[in-house]
């Protein structure tokens, strides 16, 4: 089903898309593309899944691309994605020519497409290089950073480096990721789409079906961590946080997770889940379709607290997401999720499972402040993490750009 601009007026108001409008009729004529490496699963993919067709609707003509690779290439690129996040890790030159021969060859598909384009967009690490295989481009070229990368391995950096230093400009999800480059660079974080199946009202039965599906008993506390079975998300460390809180309640875990055609890692960081959950009949690992956002939806609401016991993010959606549907969230003290959780406002920052457990037991101790961080959380989420802000930011970074401000504009 499509949705229309129109349809978010409720939530956000009308001056609002009034000023979408705006700033896209004076952008006449521009065609836009977008490149990430996935067609469905994670955040990437769910953002430009909604914030293409808006601009379209706005009169601006946009795609979106997806670059085809084997699994040599994902393994390196899951790899480069870990060493800049900070995990030291080995590209031997059989990984770094699966890297550049897969980019050349998407080149070969997309550049003539690309090199008619007024802005192009490069999501993460994975298309990176198709910058250096395209040559008479005659628009605009950025590289979307979405990870953290604050404190990358210098290997896996400085092989990087060359590949994104040629673009005009880069965007980042938060100052702390910045780097030194030889071109400007932006400041844009993700959103979330208020009227998607992930974060829409959903009616009272089938949330009851939802919790009968997985048999979860409404009488007990929920805990719910929704995110991709990765090691950076840090899902056993959530198990060993519910075990020392199952100590003085009858708490319940849900862990659920899809898969991602460009993370060859998730089946081994299951397989340890499982291992950690093994005769616990009230930890519930899901592994859901990438398409299940409605039983997501429904998880998060079922919850009385989310976790993103994180290690490392870019940003965290699923923490937006959690503070959307008004509960508290517990997260990892790093990257995005800083810029959403505050102590005691819309939940709490943790380092350890320790002080997660702690911070759990708090807020089932108190269910009166429990429910005034979930309000005050989505309030929060409205004001500054919707589609609509996401989309603004995008049409005022090429008004700005076409208009000659480029010269350190920071989008914030």
């Amino acid at each position: 089903m499509t949705i229309t601009l129109k349809a978010y007026e409720s939530i956000v108001g009308r001056p609002v898309l009034a000023q979408l409008e705006e700033l896209a009729e004076n952008l006449p004529g521009i065609r836009v593309v977008h490149i990430n490496s996935t067609r469905t699963g994670g955040g990437v993919a769910e953002i430009l899944e909604r914030l293409v067709p808006l601009m379209n609707e706005l009169g601006i003509e946009t795609s979106w691309e997806v670059i085809e690779g084997n699994e040599p290439f994902f393994e390196v690129t899951k790899s480069m994605h870990n060493g800049l996040q900070g995990n030291p890790v080995t590209l031997s030159p059989s990984a770094r020519r699966a890297y550049e021969e897969t980019n050349e060859r998407n080149a070969q598909r997309l550049c003539p497409l690309l090199q008619g384009a007024d802005f192009v967009f490069i999501h993460d690490p994975q298309p990176a290089a198709l910058l250096k295989f395209c040559s008479n481009r005659r628009g605009l070229w950025f590289w979307r950073c979405h990870i953290d990368v604050s404190q990358p391995f210098r290997i896996v950096w400085k092989y990087l480096l060359p590949f994104v230093e040629g673009y005009d400009a880069s965007i980042f999800s938060m100052a702390q990721f910045a780097q030194q480059l030889r071109h400007p660079q932006f400041l844009m974080r993700p959103s979330i789409d208020p009227l998607s199946e992930k974060n829409c009202e959903l009616p009272t039965k089938e949330l009851k079906e939802v919790q009968n599906r997985f048999g979860l008993d409404p009488s007990r506390p929920l805990l719910v961590q929704v995110s991709r079975f990765d090691r950076f998300k840090d899902p056993v460390g959530v198990i060993k946080a519910y075990q020392l809180v199952r100590k003085f309640c009858p708490a319940q875990l849900v862990l659920v997770g899809g898969s991602a055609t460009d993370d060859p890692e998730g089946e081994a960081v299951l397989e340890e889940v499982n291992e950690a959950a093994k005769g616990d009949p009230d930890i519930h690992v899901i592994l859901l379709p990438s398409d299940s956002h409605r039983t997501i939806n429904a998880l998060q609401r079922l919850a009385d607290v989310i976790l993103q016991k994180s290690t490392k993010e870019g940003f965290g959606l699923t923490v937006t997401e959690g503070l959307w549907k008004g509960k508290p969230v517990i997260g990892g003290n790093t990257g995005g999720i800083r810029l959403q959780v505050f102590d005691y406002h819309t939940g709490f920052l943790v380092d350890s499972p320790e002080g997660a457990a702690h911070r759990i037991r708090f807020l089932f101790q108190y269910p009166d402040k429990l429910r005034r961080m979930g309000e005050k959380g989505k309030e929060f989420v409205r004001e500054n993490f919707l589609l609509t802000r996401h989309l603004r930011e995008y049409l005022t970074l090429m008004l700005g750009l076409r208009q000659g401000l480029a010269d350190h504009l920071i989008v914030e």
